[in-house]
């Protein structure tokens, strides 16, 4: 199944949420630190709700030891920089997502380990500078779960 990657995220609600999100959809979620929290943040536990324990979830102490795991695996840069809009892709079952920060988005030198093909943007009006992270992330994998015919889900 799919995989989010949130590469040092901040915000322990929107942290929260996505594990939620994961947990339902049957993704994997995996965070490179530095965390912007500790795992026991109450925040981060309030928005999960009770689903910390149907996620499967994956802490590496870099994204060196993250993008190591996923060699051999397509993966999409999700940023506002991004070339090619997420309805042109056809997603696969095994496809990552990564995405950035809350307050800063990915890094340059992230991003450009990505070719214009896999940096991923969602359509917004022309003046607005990003959607919510868990947003961000909820559509980008419903999306490619639909494509993919919701497979495994009820």
């Amino acid at each position: 199944m799919f995989d989010i990657i949130l590469y040092e995220p901040e915000i322990p609600p929107n942290t929260g949420n996505i594990i939620r999100l994961c947990a339902n959809a049957g993704a994997g979620l995996h965070l490179v630190k530095p965390l912007g929290f500790s795992l026991e943040d109450k925040q981060l536990k309030r928005a999960g709700l009770d689903y910390h324990e149907f996620a499967t979830l994956k802490v590496y102490e870099s994204w060196a030891e993250c993008r190591q795991a996923f060699i051999g695996r397509r993966m999409f840069a999700l940023t506002t920089k991004g070339s090619t809009r997420h309805s042109d892709i056809q997603f696969k079952s095994d496809d990552a997502f990564l995405f950035g920060p809350e307050t800063r988005g990915l890094p340059e030198e992230i991003r450009t380990e990505f070719t214009p093909e896999h940096r991923v943007r969602l359509p917004m009006l022309p003046h607005s500078r990003s959607l919510n992270l868990s947003n961000s992330a909820a559509i980008l994998l419903y999306e490619a779960w639909r494509q993919t015919g919701f497979v495994g889900g009820a």
